[in-house]
């Protein structure tokens, strides 16, 4: 239904074009109100068009046709533009194009039916909301489009243009986690991807460092696969191992350490010693059993491991065979016992769900309230999640003991004493100091972990990457196995692990893209193609 209907020579053009300037090139005819949207009928103010296969103008009118234009949304109420558009003879005779049809500059192009600024407005809204959750919010604004629609409008848009690359940073995203993997390349200088690669082997970055000469510094974690590609195709750059990787992986060298010396901790925890961890807030837990079928299964598959590698097989020989992971096998190999490797199963149980109420059920307990339902609606209002049963197979002991057993500390678990070696010494608190002290007096080898983890961070933290060959000599000195693998691992990769420690780059900005690609994948539900997920990684941001 139409409510109000204008001639064009009460419209004031110049008005017009600042409300709508993409329609500055057009002369409006009439404007229709209705309902839901707002029709404007124009022609196009130039006299003559170029033709897009020559470039020549021409004035030559073939036919003329009326062509509706989706266009953005003004004051609740869609535009769609009826525009008069002419068919012209090309001038140049010897031209392909016999015929073309005019299109006005910043509005149409073709075999489209949205305007250029309608268009815009959903590929800003598709590449921030993908496909589903951008077609709602487009249906909201008034811009008609469907979930598949908006995809298409992302792949449509154009690649941005190569910059010359300097800093470049390298990782790995998972395309699906656990079977493929992808590279991204970041530009360090303005922290945006640049590219992103379908895998992740030497050969495919090596391709894209000989397709991109400049780069003179190349940020990466450990992987080999990056660094033989930056070393065979980039050989002039300068190749910068991450700190928070070097960090995380001593990191995971220590919780090994901890957990093969944690029997020294656990043979000498009598409470009834003075001096011992039992008397500290965070006692050590009671050794593991050593029976069940786990055990059994882990002494079985250790001693399997071991008789196959004694035989002279290879690693990759007893995977195949035993079909099991090749880290579970150099795991089974480090370990010269196996109940070294039951205790590091057994020191990493969770606390009890209800370990936070224990004390206030010790305290109703002697205040004589012995009604297990009583106490289990009081500890419910507390925010208790756990079921009546659990709560009545933790109480029926005490329900032969008057008073109640004594509030026993808290087991000692392998990633306190991990976390307390690893943090800052500032960041502790006094408990978690003198705890830290009765373990590194209680066991000679975790005391001489954490000094070489302390100097480590040191040498981290201030860039001194010249006292990383005394560090080695110092672990190389000790009887840490953990540690000295990871020393190794640090000589196989020495020029690198050393302008991590003395120069100023990192991969922070690397990682930050990786998490923001993982949110990008999210959003589109299993349908963020590789070529989908390329376009919104390099143009939203």
């Amino acid at each position: 239904m139409i409510v109000r209907c204008v001639q064009s020579r009460r419209c004031d053009q110049h008005d017009l074009g600042l409300v709508f300037p993409h329609l500055a090139n057009v002369t409006i005819d009439r404007v229709q109100v209705q309902q839901a949207s707002v029709l404007f009928e124009a022609h196009a103010r130039a006299g003559d068009a170029g033709c897009p296969a020559c470039g020549q103008r021409s004035a030559r009118i073939h036919s003329r046709y009326h062509r509706r234009v989706a266009d953005a949304v003004v004051g609740g109420h869609r535009i769609v533009l009826k525009l008069l558009v002419r068919r012209f003879f090309c001038a140049d005779t010897d031209c392909k194009a016999v015929t073309f049809v005019e299109q006005v500059p910043g509005l149409t192009s073709r075999y489209a039916r949205r305007s250029q600024q309608a268009a815009q407005a959903l590929q800003d809204i598709g590449l921030a909301l993908a496909g589903r959750a951008g077609a709602r919010l487009a249906g909201r604004l008034g811009l008609r489009a469907g979930r598949t629609t908006m995809l298409r409008l992302i792949r449509r848009i154009p690649e941005p243009p190569s910059t010359p690359v300097t800093v470049l940073g390298i990782d790995d995203f998972a395309l699906r986690r656990g079977h493929r993997y992808g590279t991204v390349l970041v530009d360090m200088a303005t922290h945006r991807p640049i590219d992103l690669l379908p895998a992740r082997d030497a050969d495919t970055v090596g391709t894209w460092l000989q397709q991109h000469p400049g780069v003179q510094v190349v940020c990466r974690d450990r992987a080999g696969a990056y660094a033989e590609a930056a070393r065979s195709h980039a050989p002039s750059a300068i190749q910068v191992a991450d700190r928070w990787h070097l960090l995380h992986n001593l990191a995971s060298h220590v919780e090994k350490t901890v957990a093969s010396h944690y029997h020294c901790l656990t043979t000498r925890n009598n409470p009834q010693s003075p001096g011992t961890i039992a008397e500290l807030p965070a006692p050590a837990a009671p050794a593991p059993r050593s029976d069940g079928r786990l055990a059994e299964r882990i002494r079985h598959r250790h001693q399997q491991v071991h008789d196959l590698h004694a035989a002279g097989t290879s690693i990759k020989a007893i995977v195949r065979e035993l079909g099991l992971a090749r880290g579970t096998v150099r795991r089974y190999l480090r370990a010269a016992q196996a109940d070294d490797l039951i205790t590091q199963k057994a020191t990493g149980v969770r606390p009890g769900v209800l370990d936070p109420w224990l004390d206030h059920l010790r305290r109703r307990w002697q205040e004589g309230c012995t009604t297990i339902t009583a106490l289990y609606q009081e500890i419910r209002a507390m925010g208790y999640t756990g079921g009546y049963r659990t709560l009545r197979d933790r109480l029926r002991p005490w329900q032969d003991q008057k008073p109640p057993p004594p509030n026993t500390p808290k087991p000692l678990r392998n990633r306190q004493i991990v976390s307390w070696i690893l943090q800052h010494p500032d960041a502790l608190t006094d408990d978690d100091h003198a705890m830290l002290a009765q373990v590194r007096a209680e066991c000679p080898h975790l005391d001489r972990l954490a000094t070489h983890v302390t100097d480590f961070a040191t040498m981290l933290m201030h860039r001194q990457g010249q006292h990383l060959d005394a560090w080695l000599t110092a672990v190389r000195a000790d009887d840490l196995p953990h540690l000295h693998s990871f020393a190794t691992g640090l000589v196989q990769d020495y020029d690198a692990v050393v302008n991590g420690l003395t120069l100023e780059h990192s991969s922070g900005a690397v990682e930050g893209n990786v998490n923001r690609i993982k949110m990008l994948k999210r959003q589109m539900y299993g349908r963020a193609g590789f070529d989908l997920l390329r376009k919104r990684v390099l143009l939203s941001c």
